[in-house]
């Protein structure tokens, strides 16, 4: 599955098989839940930017503002409580994975009611502050999601690409069509009132997690096997404290065992360094592309009609046939043309820089950045989700997506301060976005090989 080797006849069908995978009902599940992990990014991403630079906030202080995406870098350190706490009476009404999602949403609900009635050119801290709670529970809302994917969706390799696929479709149009809805309005309504209205949409998530199905798994048995053979390391006695001892080692450090152990100790951290690599060009460019566009001459309308409205339907065509594409050749053949391809399309945004804001380039950007960003998405979702044990999935899921996050957030933070110090030359700094793919692809040939090495001593 990971490597495709020479296609055979039965192969020969993948295309139409790939395809008829979308009519499974979880995968509408996945979607719906997709849209509540990328809506957040609207709340303190893009519109946040737009936001700020109206009113007036310098680069470098939109661009250190993202630090706060960091928690997305860091919630695997709490991921395993949400393998195995159940709040009280939520969980045992929606389940544990609904549960979780259910009660984060509304919090993110109250903070974004809190932002509509905050001028960041006041209190620029207190905004800062509700953003952070937006993150954070954005960021543990997301573990649960991840975690219901990974469960509801089982261990068909078929469904796993097209399962990520739905995934990034539906993040996308959590992310995009809000946020065009917003740029395209906030000159008329104001920010504040964008904000407003984007509480709605908070509560129409909540709906979304009511009506999809809490996944049945066979988890808990595996957790039950993990704590009797603990239980048996540890000599642990039956009592209160030999059972929470044992409990909270299973909860902390199996998790994060399980993975090194499957994998053996030179492979697993070849493919965290991957992770926290691949994507860190495209980061840096996701980070400063509103300010971009604003600083380069396209105005709210233009960013909402061809970055959000359009780079939408690009991104849900393009996630779709890149899913079938993985399907066909392979996840990481797939992630590594996908990651040449990314790194090239960063090239379109220095184009702009040079020529200035024509339309029509524009738009060719958004359609090849959409293109190679997609196909490099889904590839790497499936290659992550395939490396997620099922005993513990929110954990391990969480270790591998914050690692990725640590990249695309932490570091990117500093985008603002790389302009600066290019002196505004927007061309050499997407030059050098390009060139940070480069790592990434290193790594991947070697993991490439250790996946396809241990996939045939198994056959």
């Amino acid at each position: 599955m990971l490597e495709q080797q020479t296609a055979t006849p039965s192969q020969r069908h993948r295309w139409l098989g790939a395809l008829s995978n979308y009519r499974d009902l979880r995968l509408l599940y996945i979607f719906l839940l997709g849209c509540s992990s990328g809506f957040p990014f609207v709340l303190i991403g893009s519109n946040l930017s737009g936001w700020l630079t109206d009113a007036g906030i310098s680069r470098s202080q939109v661009g250190l503002l993202y630090v706060v995406f960091a928690v997305y870098a860091v919630n695997f350190l709490w991921a395993p409580l949400l393998d195995r706490v159940r709040l009280p009476l939520v969980c045992r009404w929606l389940g544990l994975r609904r549960g979780w999602i259910f009660t984060l949403q509304g919090v993110i609900l109250l903070a974004t009611l809190a932002l509509s009635m905050t001028d960041p050119s006041d209190n620029l801290l207190l905004l800062s502050v509700l953003a952070l709670v937006v993150s954070t529970s954005a960021a543990t809302h997301d573990i649960a999601i991840d975690a219901y994917r990974i469960e509801i969706i089982g261990r068909d390799e078929r469904k796993v690409p097209a399962a990520s696929a739905m995934s990034i479709v539906g993040w996308w149009t959590g992310y995009s069509l809000p946020g065009y809805l917003a740029f395209a309005n906030a000159e008329t309504v104001g920010w504040a009132g964008v904000y407003l209205w984007m509480a709605v949409v908070v509560a129409v998530l909540m709906l979304f997690t009511l009506l999809v199905r809490e996944p049945n798994t066979d988890r808990q048995a595996l957790q039950r096997e993990a704590e009797l053979r603990y239980a048996g390391m540890m000599h642990a006695r039956n009592t209160g404290t030999g059972r929470a001892l044992v409990w909270l080692t299973v909860t902390v450090v199996e998790p994060f065992a399980d993975f090194f152990r499957r994998n053996g100790w030179r492979l697993a951290l070849s493919i965290l360094l991957f992770v926290f690599l691949f994507k860190i060009g495209e980061a840096f460019l996701g980070r400063m592309s509103i300010v971009f566009y604003r600083e380069v001459g396209y105005s709210n309308e233009q960013i909402a009609q061809y970055s959000k409205l359009v780079g939408w339907g690009l991104t849900i065509a393009f996630t779709l046939i890149g899913s079938t594409i993985n399907i066909r050749y392979g996840i990481v053949r797939g992630l590594f043309i996908g990651g040449i391809a990314m790194a090239a399309s960063n090239l379109m945004f220095a184009w702009i820089a040079v020529a200035g804001p024509k339309e029509s380039l524009f738009l060719a950007t958004i359609v090849v950045d959409n293109f190679c960003a997609a196909f490099s998405t889904v590839a790497f979702v499936s290659l992550l989700t395939w490396l997620t044990g099922r005993a513990f999935s929110g954990a391990q899921y969480a270790l591998l997506a914050s690692l990725g996050s640590l990249g695309r957030t932490s570091l990117s933070s500093g985008s603002g301060f790389l302009v600066d110090a290019l002196n505004g030359n927007w061309a050499l700094f997407f030059v050098l976005t390009a060139l940070m793919v480069i790592p990434g692809l290193v790594l991947l040939v070697f993991i490439g090989r250790k996946l396809r090495g241990a996939d045939e001593s198994k056959a």
